[in-house]
């Protein structure tokens, strides 16, 4: 038998084919991605291990100057309030949320408007193999999103189209009274509850202004019916959108909405970009986002509240 190279081309095209759409397809995936339901019985491997957490961020330094990167801090600073642009299918300006993620991600303490940080910013860029220019583009920051969300073994799941099947609700627990906001009654799985507890008191140990107000950390939602979140979804004509979806992280009993402040005159989980914002500049998200990741919770990027725990398969 005779091998043609044409065949030999082909079978690499469709190998690479098969790639790209994997990639395609985790990086296009957020907390409110639709997902075809699995199976019963069925409980799939993620088709990829979740990625490391990032190193710790850098002390904090008196001088954040860098030598050769003003140029782009200045450019930073412009497009910190400024840049137009959808990096979770709607239009947003600027990129100041989504910084301390950032920050956390290339491990620097200065502000993202100075010198230092498009430093640390074009460190990255290189190790992903990128064009080193220090610059916070929407082209690198779905990079740093798609990084984000591999750590989500949820993103993980339905990457392969799959909905996870949602635990006994018998055997999940509840937490406490001054645990809820509001008093709330949340349900979660067992150890993430007790991961969750470790973190709270481990926080309010580290931060006085989260100690002085029992609302941060606390808990708005947790385990959420399928069934519920469908009819939340439907009642609210959202459902496979950027806010709701019919299969949902919180059908697993492992994804919390913690309180992390808010904004004068919108509540602790609207969306609108000045409460988005307003939580990331807070005490409680500031605390998260350098250590949740030791307690085994990972945030979805575009919702401040939301995180994750990593700790048992979805």
């Amino acid at each position: 038998m005779r091998f043609k190279a044409s065949e030999a081309l082909r079978f690499l095209g469709g190998l690479l084919a098969a790639v790209l759409l994997l990639g395609l397809l985790v990086l296009r995936v957020t907390s409110c991605a639709p997902l075809p339901a699995t199976a019963p019985g069925l409980a799939p491997k993620p088709a990829l291990a979740p990625a490391p957490p990032p190193p710790p961020p850098a002390q904090a330094r008196a001088d954040c100057s860098a030598h050769g990167w003003e140029q782009a801090a200045n450019i930073n600073a412009s497009s910190l309030r400024g840049l137009p642009w959808a990096p979770f299918r709607r239009p947003e300006f600027g990129w100041e949320t989504y910084a301390p993620l950032i920050a956390r991600e290339i491990a620097t303490a200065c502000a993202p408007d100075t010198p230092a940080f498009a430093s640390a910013f074009a460190a990255w860029q290189k190790r992903q193999g990128a064009q080193p220019s220090g610059l916070v583009s929407e082209i690198d920051f779905t990079r740093l999103k798609g990084v984000l969300q591999t750590r989500r073994p949820f993103v993980l799941l339905s990457a392969q189209g799959v909905c996870p099947t949602p635990p006994d609700e018998a055997a999940l627990v509840s937490s406490r009274p001054d645990e809820g906001y509001g008093a709330k009654q949340v349900l979660l799985r067992p150890a993430a509850m007790a991961a969750y507890r470790r973190m709270v008191e481990a926080a309010r140990v580290a931060s006085p202004e989260i100690a002085a107000d029992p609302r941060y950390l606390s808990l708005f939602s947790g385990y959420r019916s399928p069934a519920a979140d469908a009819a939340r979804c439907a009642e609210e004509g959202n459902c496979n959108g950027v806010v709701r979806a019919t299969c949902s992280a919180h059908r697993t009993g492992l994804a919390v909405d913690l309180y992390v402040g808010q904004a004068d005159g919108f509540p602790p989980d609207s969306s609108a970009d000045p409460n988005r914002l307003a939580m990331t500049k807070g005490p409680a998200y500031q605390w998260l986002v350098r250590n949740a990741d030791r307690f085994g919770f990972v945030n979805y990027p575009f919702e401040p509240w939301h995180w994750e725990w990593t700790g048992e398969q979805p």
